[in-house]
């Protein structure tokens, strides 16, 4: 290793949420698209270059963002390809999140822009009746040291989430 540099190991733990829902894996996947705007993170970048200002990129990001709060970023469906080695289930990994949340973790602690945007995997349940949602909660991966503001933000994030997830796996 280059010892002109400083390398800092930290270790942390996170907190994995499962919610086994009853509900049909197309059932979920439909609800959490129709909760979520769609957009990609190109775009959300591209605002900042075309919105005059704050309360104009504010206005614009708004239009992109769904009734949950979030945007979808983008998609990962591992299901797909696994098809190809033997592995017959829907798996599928989104992307998603708010620029005007992000911001409110990022300005306590650059650091944050690490676990912003958050994704979670969907599963299908082998028998292909159910749904299971995992993800990390956001405050266990971006809360590392002492920082009431921004454990306050992750917080609110970690509420945002459940609430999605909630209602869309809910029967």
């Amino acid at each position: 290793m280059n010892t002109n540099l400083s390398v800092v190991n930290r270790d942390f733990t996170g907190v994995r949420v499962m919610i086994d829902s009853p509900l049909a894996f197309d059932e979920v996947s439909g609800r959490l698209r129709a909760l979520m705007g769609k957009t990609t993170l190109q775009e959300i970048i591209a605002l900042a270059e075309t919105a005059i200002s704050e309360e104009e990129y504010v206005r614009k990001a708004n239009e992109l963002i769904g009734e949950s709060g979030f945007a979808l970023f983008a998609e990962i469906d591992h299901g797909g390809w696994l098809q190809k080695f033997g592995i017959k289930q829907r798996i599928v990994r989104l992307i998603f999140g708010n620029p005007l949340v992000a911001v409110t973790m990022i300005r306590h602690e650059s650091t944050a822009g690490l676990f912003v945007p958050v994704e979670l995997l969907m599963t299908e349940d082998k028998d292909g009746k159910g749904t299971c949602v995992f993800y990390v909660r956001p405050s266990s991966l971006i809360m590392v040291e002492d920082n009431p503001p921004l454990l306050t933000a992750a917080r609110a994030l970690d509420k945002k989430v459940e609430a999605l997830i909630d209602r869309a796996t809910t029967a």
